[in-house]
């Protein structure tokens, strides 16, 4: 038995804690514990109580780690190291690429903030080294400097050989595709001469740009091969170039790991052309591609009810219907798949209807400035003319199909103003939803192929489009945006954003390789989002350190279950 016992001595009280049990029939004191008077029990029991943390630090976690594994078991900074040798002191050249990969493919930042993102990341306890010194925008150009674009290109060729056999990856499929990237390079800059005006999606014609190109694998979006080029080069001229540079690439360094013969190139309608087909032909590639509705209209023209289109059986293409066809194409006489996809079909359908609406404001507007002017309400200007009119209305309805859709007549009305007349095509747009909308043409020489494995190839090519769109985001794009100047820099900074896209899609291909169907951008969102958090408490007397507890942010099931594949030892396994 236990007991709490109070003693009263030389008048004052305190308390002890007392073990009693029975001896020889009597009951004994077995042991005792002195705990002291109550004001002493009263403060060990205040200084027994949690304390408070005096302040926290939040580090980027999740996706730091997972990206920091990658590079470790692609041995980035071995490979950058091997070629690319300093004196041992300070931070190695594959460290700086390492950190500079890292951050292209969390969220980029100029080489002015880089220590700023380091230090909020756990990539400091990987590379304690990395001070604010040694990541100033200065020192890093200094060990960029010592990158030439030509050993870049030997180290790249030495990671992903490495990556394509550790993985066991069999790049049968691979997509090509090329985009630009618009920069701030200053127009009387000298030192870099790649960077060319030329066209681009974001309409910034009026900034130098950088054209980029990339095959990748179909099975996991894996970077095989990249280049950069004039910003001002047409697609169809470099496509040849490139397909020439990558064939003496796998030719040379992958000889013994893949048969040609089994290499199937998928590329877009933008690089066809009579000889970039007869380059194909002559260096024996299979190929999927696709072509131009309005260059075989006898297929286009085909309705979409066509009893020739038969249903696809397979899982994923159940609204898509197809048959094939041998027609000369290019100089030669090719397969030719034609393809009516439902799905596609919706979205085409929705998107003529837009530019049909958009249309009908733009020329009401215009004709109602006429009608105004003709009456005398607008007086101030030059009148427009019959000439001007139609130059007006050819831009209104420059969208694809409108004019065709939309037909209109310009008469000469009251004081010679123009008056314009619009109606709606009812036939044509008719016309058009039973044959082009929804339609396909897909061109290959894979004969032993059936039609669905044809389709699904082609939509592969969908991939490398993903890829190269992320690469332009806003908030995870690993390119933008380029802050060198000289063309040694940019070269470089391909290289280390193309490290960037490698990392990401190796974390992909794990997490899908256990049965996780996730996108890209989800899997880089769930894991940016796992913070990690060191509580900071005050000192206790006696001590001269802080003591600190470390915990993750909370977790959810999913964000649980990614930081166990790719942080688990099995993922050095090649599936």
């Amino acid at each position: 038995m236990e007991r709490l016992e109070k003693k009263n001595i030389k008048g004052k009280t305190y308390y002890y804690y007392s073990k009693w049990e029975k001896v020889n029939g009597k009951c004994r004191r077995i042991w005792q514990k002195y705990l002291g008077s109550p004001e002493n029990i009263l403060k060990t029991f205040e200084n027994n109580q949690p304390a408070k943390p005096q302040y926290v630090e939040i580090f980027q976690h999740g996706l730091t780690e997972v990206l920091w594994n990658e590079c470790s078991h692609t041995d980035i900074i071995t490979h950058v190291n091997s070629l690319c040798q300093k004196r041992s002191q300070g931070l190695s050249v594959g460290e700086y690429i390492a950190i500079a990969a890292i951050n292209r493919a969390i969220k980029p930042v100029s080489k002015s903030c880089l220590f700023d993102w380091f230090s909020k990341t756990t990539l400091r306890r990987h590379i304690p080294t990395a001070n604010k010194t040694a990541l100033s925008h200065q020192r890093f150009w200094d060990h960029m400097d010592r990158i030439e674009p030509q050993r870049a290109a030997l180290i790249w060729k030495n990671i992903i050989t490495e990556v394509v056999q550790r993985e066991n990856i069999e790049p049968n499929s691979v997509s090509y595709d090329g985009t630009n990237f618009y920069t701030f390079i200053d127009t009387f800059n000298t030192h870099c001469d790649i960077a060319k005006r030329g066209k681009n999606k974001p309409g910034r014609t009026n900034l130098r740009q950088i054209s980029y190109a990339l095959f990748c694998s179909a099975d996991g979006q894996i970077p095989l091969y990249y280049e950069i080029y004039e910003g001002n080069r047409n697609d169809t001229k470099q496509f040849p170039l490139m397909l020439k540079n990558f064939h003496d690439f796998i030719k040379t360094n992958w000889k013994s790991h893949m048969h040609r013969s089994k290499l199937t190139l998928i590329f877009d309608k933008g690089n066809n052309s009579k000889d970039n087909f007869k380059l194909i032909d002559s260096l024996k590639v299979h190929y999927v591609g696709s072509v131009k509705l309005s260059e075989f209209k006898s297929l286009a023209e085909i309705s979409n009810k066509d009893s020739r289109l038969i249903t696809s059986e397979s899982v994923g293409l159940e609204s898509t219907k197809s048959f094939r066809v041998r027609k000369k194409a290019y100089g030669k006489i090719r397969n030719l798949v034609v393809t009516y996809n439902q799905k596609l079909f919706d979205t085409q359908i929705l998107t003529v209807y837009n530019d049909i609406e958009k249309a009908i404001e733009k020329l009401e507007a215009l004709e109602q400035k006429l009608n105004d002017r003709a009456s005398g309400l607008i007086t101030s200007v030059q009148s427009p003319t019959i000439s001007s009119v139609q130059s007006q209305c050819k831009d209104i309805l420059s969208r694809q199909y409108m004019k065709e859709v939309m037909k209109y007549s310009i008469n000469s009305g009251k004081n010679g103003i123009p008056q314009l007349e619009y109606e709606i095509d009812t036939e044509v747009l008719e016309r058009l939803s039973d044959t082009y909308l929804g339609k396909n043409i897909i061109v290959t020489n894979r004969s032993s192929w059936d039609n669905e494995q044809i389709i699904l190839a082609y939509r592969s090519q969908f991939n490398l489009e993903n890829v190269l769109s992320v690469m332009k985001d806003r908030e995870i794009g690993s390119w933008r945006d380029v802050f060198h100047w000289t063309e040694q820099q940019v070269q470089i900074h391909s290289f280390y954003c193309t490290i960037a896209i490698l990392l990401r899609a190796l974390a992909l291909r794990r997490v899908k390789n256990v049965g996780i169907q996730i996108s890209m951008k989800r899997m880089l969102s769930e894991l940016d989002d796992v913070k990690e958090v060191i509580l900071i408490y005050p000192n206790k007397r006696g001590t001269k350190k802080n003591s600190s507890h470390t915990v993750l942010s909370k977790t959810s099931e999913l964000q649980q279950i990614l930081l166990s594949v790719l942080s688990s030892e099995e993922q050095n396994t090649p599936s």
